[in-house]
């Protein structure tokens, strides 16, 4: 039984870790084209 609650609780966190992995990259991805669409805004003047 306790192998058990382990194996859920590992696969619990495994998921989680994927879900703020994908979230950070989207973060990151998003001030990533806001900072070249500023960098090409600023060169257009």
């Amino acid at each position: 039984m306790m192998n058990d609650e382990q194996d859920v609780i590992q696969r619990r966190q495994k998921a989680r870790a994927i879900v703020m992995a994908v979230l950070l990259l989207a973060f990151v991805a998003l001030i990533f084209f806001i900072t070249i669409a500023k960098i090409k805004e600023g060169m257009a003047h």
